[in-house]
């Protein structure tokens, strides 16, 4: 069963990895700051809409892509993906289950991190854009008020420490 879910995190890695390689990269690295106050925008305009913007958040092309990182949405009650600009499949799909090469159920973390007053980071293993070999990620995620709903983005960086990502919450 957790070889399954391994080799089914892969597909979709792959899925993710490879829509996404022609968009990101050219606009180049987001730094922690840009994510971070991207996150809370997209935070704002759902906590706005009540929810009801949820399909901008699909449109790779839209504001909600930038640098060589995107907004994601999660519903962490329902245990899916509400939003994922490059890979559609992924929508209404249970990711509670998936696991990075180091066992990390990322998805319940970044609910977890995202319900804490502020948001928070997490770090997991994720392939970048166009490639296959798990590299080291740091997503910030941020939980839309009065739903169950944690909007996140991320970038991959291997110096930069959690614990000082987490003290910029605070912040």
């Amino acid at each position: 069963m957790k070889m399954r879910r391994i080799i089914g995190a892969a597909g979709i890695i792959s899925l993710i990895t490879l829509g996404s390689c022609g968009v990101l990269f050219a606009q180049g690295a987001a730094t922690p700051q840009q994510v971070m106050q991207k996150v809370k925008d997209a935070v704002t305009s759902l906590e706005k809409s009540k929810g009801a913007n949820l399909a901008d958040f699909d449109n790779p092309k839209g504001p909600w892509v930038f640098a060589d990182s995107y907004i994601v949405v999660q519903d962490c009650d329902k245990g899916t993906t509400a939003t994922h600009p490059f890979v559609p499949k992924l929508i209404g799909k249970k990711t509670v289950g998936m696991q990075d090469v180091k066992g990390n159920f990322f998805f319940v973390q970044l609910c977890e991190a995202g319900k804490k007053p502020g948001g928070g980071w997490i770090e997991y293993w994720f392939p970048k854009p166009g490639e296959k070999t798990p590299s080291r990620k740091l997503s910030y995620a941020l939980q839309v008020q009065g739903t169950s709903l944690v909007a996140l983005a991320g970038i991959y960086n291997d110096s930069l420490k959690l614990d000082d990502l987490n003290k910029m919450v605070g912040k």
